[in-house]
């Protein structure tokens, strides 16, 4: 029944998305300006004039890019509980986020910008309505791998997870749907949550299953563990993976698997700070970018982002292909705010970019410069060729090593998790060598020049990174490990989990 009423909303809400975004570079200008209008008064707004920004080119001067910890004296204050700081009034609430130097971050959503959270993922499952004319999975059971929705406060303002903020604003004719049970929901400890999980799954008919790839797929592995079978045979009217939070292609292999048969899949990119893009059509690659949804984005590429005044170009201003950091002023009060991520647009007509990596997860100990969306493609373009047999990538990071204890020459080192150990990993590790090679050509003058050896690769356990995480304590919910780490910190924890 919901499933026949979806459609027409579906379709009437993808046409004005479809309208909006043939004008995103017009929305981008006017969401900008009224954005500035309604912070005029704000703290934040008079200490950087913003009463007197006409054009882009003023706003570029008044107000200068910042992460988190540059924006910390404001968002301290906002904590307190003060008024009219960085937003007009108090925010609705605060998304706790892991943080690097300043530890954890408060991210405000306010009144303004909560919209941009629930209404994104719900525009890219009516999108996928809309192209596909499937609906079906409305009338059945849907989960949601999130953190928990317990809230605490902070001065008066409710504090959580994102995920768990946003579970409290789905609307009550779809939580008949909604898996699993408020009280598993809650709970904090990821796999006695994952457990319960599965027991309320396991007999249901389950039509849509929405997490980041590396939770759902313990889901699916501790489904299949308890019942010899695989997701799609326990659930066979399984229509449509949503996934987002890291780049699906590494998990693609494994995740099929897992389910057995095809399945329909939607991309989103959300993020705390916001809703950024999310896959509007099964035909193209790339996810449309939310350019009417209260964000005002700046590109600066990426190889500029820790220069003293880097480029900052607008939408209109983009080109095809380029690596850009990506820059976000919203209508909860962050302004030329780094978010951290790097994209790259493969479609103009309308926007569509792809995530290529975050500006901090980059190896480039030598020079190289190597990010995240190389080491990715050359693993997969590596295991394309790799004859000896099918290997599914569970999880893998990548680290350099400057002083080999054999006082041999540095190398990259790949810590890759597969379902089952390489019985050529030597094989295997020239075959990546050569396709990052073909990727990064710094990369490739060091090796051609003999400055670094052929990368090592170590083959670990099929779980040695869900011990890395719950030996940390970031087991489960939204937590990711880096592909990239300029240090060996997440190397050395990893070392203890060798297949040996």
């Amino acid at each position: 029944m919901k499933a026949r009423l979806i459609k027409p909303i579906a379709n009437w809400v993808t046409q004005n998305i479809q309208a909006s975004a043939k004008q995103a570079v017009s929305c981008q200008e006017r969401i900008l300006f009224d954005n500035l209008n309604r912070a005029e008064h704000t703290q934040f707004g008079k200490d950087h004039d913003f009463r007197n920004i006409r054009t882009y080119a003023d706003y570029r001067r008044h107000a200068p890019i910042r992460d988190y910890e540059q924006l910390l004296p404001y968002m301290e204050r906002v904590k307190r509980g003060e008024k009219d700081i960085l937003w007009r009034g108090k925010p609705l609430y605060f998304a706790k986020t892991s943080g690097t130097t300043s530890g954890t971050k408060y991210i405000p959503i306010t009144r303004d910008s909560i919209g941009n959270h629930f209404n994104s993922a719900r525009n890219a499952l009516f999108a996928y309505v809309a192209e596909t004319g499937k609906s079906q999975f409305f009338d059945g059971k849907m989960i949601f791998l999130s953190g928990s929705p317990v809230l605490s406060k902070t001065n008066g303002i409710y504090t959580g997870r994102l995920s768990g903020i946003v579970n409290h604003h789905i609307p009550a004719w779809l939580r008949s749907n909604q898996l699993p049970s408020y009280a598993t929901n809650c709970l904090e400890e990821w796999e006695e949550k994952l457990e319960h999980i599965v027991t309320e799954t396991f007999a249901q008919d389950m039509r849509l299953i929405s997490g980041i790839p590396p939770w759902t797929q313990m889901y699916f592995d501790r489904l299949t563990a308890r019942s010899g079978q695989s997701v799609s045979k326990m659930f066979p009217n399984f229509q449509v993976l949503v996934h987002g939070g890291v780049n699906f292609q590494p998990y693609r292999a494994k995740m099929e698997a897992s389910i057995g048969s095809k399945v329909d899949m939607v991309e989103t990119y959300p993020a705390s700070e916001g809703f950024i893009a999310y896959q509007d059509s099964q035909y193209h690659e790339g996810l449309l970018l939310n350019s009417n949804s209260g964000i005002f984005f700046e590109f600066v590429p990426a190889d500029e982002i820790f220069s003293e005044n880097p480029s900052r170009l607008s939408l209109g201003e983009v080109r095809l292909g380029v690596n850009y950091a990506l820059i976000l002023s919203n209508n909860a009060g962050l302004w030329a705010y780094n978010l951290g991520d790097t994209v790259r647009f493969v479609s103009l007509n309308p926007h569509r970019i792809v995530v290529t990596g975050r500006v901090k997860h980059y190896i480039s100990a030598f020079g190289e410069h190597v990010i995240p969306e190389e080491v990715e493609q050359a693993l997969l373009a590596a295991l394309q060729q790799y004859s000896a047999e099918k290997l599914p990538i569970v999880e893998f990071t990548v680290a350099p090593m400057v002083s080999p204890s054999d006082g041999g020459k540095p190398y990259h080192e790949w810590f890759v998790a597969f379902d089952q150990a390489p019985t050529q990993a030597d094989n295997l590790a020239t075959l990546i060598d050569s396709e990052l090679q073909k990727r990064n050509s710094y990369y490739a003058d060091l090796r051609q020049g003999n400055i670094l050896q052929n990368l090592q690769l170590r083959i670990l356990q099929p779980d040695a990174f869900q011990q890395y995480m719950k030996s940390i304590g970031k087991l489960g919910g939204q937590n990711k490990v880096p592909r990239l780490s300029n240090d060996r910190t997440i190397a050395e924890a990893l070392g203890t989990f060798l297949w040996v």
